[in-house]
């Protein structure tokens, strides 16, 4: 009787959340609360709804999300570091019918891969470019990254950054919404239900203007937490983003069908 009635409560009629068989069975190999794991998460939910693992090409970076390879079950590309924008170009145009996205941290999108980054979006090249920006160096100790805030501790920074010294934070979205190569850049976060939905329609926007053949670079950039960077519990560190990442770094989309948002 009490198997029957377990089997009732997890039918397929009852089910409320199911894991998306494009995500792999592996253990996450983030820190807890880190939002990583929802990035990928909400990426191979909408490649699965859209029937899409076949055709889909990731590329992983250097830096916390270097196994991502692991735990998305499509066909992946590591990359050298900050290189994966010049190597998802390189598939794309080898194999136009894909659909190719990047998967960067801030240390390897806005740093060592800044000239690639500019580049790829500036030619337009039609490819998606994800960018989790945490404000810090994650996997290599926690040093000062481009996107670290003015005034914000990292291990290389104790005293906070100091903007006269080390110069200031890099808007690397705003950026890139200004050259003439990207068609939709838009900066989401996934803290929260509300936020992971908003992120994961950004994401299947991206794909389909990818798909549709319109020319031009679609550019999504997640606002995350770094719980052992910034050495803070996972619910301490989502209050401190709200609180200190969204102001300099507002939610929202920036470049809509070519056109700046006003």
């Amino acid at each position: 009787m009490r198997d029957e009635m377990l089997k009732d409560i997890i039918s397929e009629e009852n089910l409320v959340y199911k894991k998306t068989d494009l995500m792999t069975d592996n253990v996450l190999s983030y820190c807890p609360g880190c939002g990583h794991g929802t990035a990928h998460r909400i990426i191979m939910e909408v490649v699965d709804e859209m029937g899409l693992q076949e055709e889909t090409i990731g590329i992983a970076p250097v830096g916390c999300s270097v196994l991502a390879y692991e735990f998305m079950n499509i066909d992946m590309q590591q990359a050298a570091h900050g290189r994966a924008p010049a190597l998802a170009t390189g598939i794309k145009k080898t194999w136009p019918e894909k659909f190719v996205f990047t998967y960067q941290g801030d240390g390897d999108l806005a740093a060592i891969g800044t000239a690639e980054t500019l580049h790829a979006c500036n030619r337009g090249e039609n490819i998606l470019i994800v960018f989790i920006n945490n404000g810090i160096y994650g996997m290599t100790g926690g040093q000062m990254a481009p996107t670290t805030l003015s005034g914000m501790k990292t291990s290389t920074t104790p005293f906070g950054r100091d903007t006269a010294l080390m110069g200031n934070p890099l808007k690397i979205t705003e950026l890139v919404a200004e050259l003439p190569g990207t068609q939709f850049v838009t900066r989401q976060a996934v803290h929260t239900p509300a936020a992971v939905r908003k992120a994961k329609k950004a994401i299947k926007k991206s794909i389909e203007l990818q798909r549709s053949g319109n020319s031009g670079t679609t550019f999504v950039e997640i606002v995350s937490n770094c719980n052992s960077g910034w050495k803070l519990p996972p619910v301490q560190a989502n209050k401190w983003m709200v609180e200190n990442m969204f102001p300099f770094y507002p939610l929202g989309d920036i470049k809509v069908n070519g056109e700046l948002v006003k």
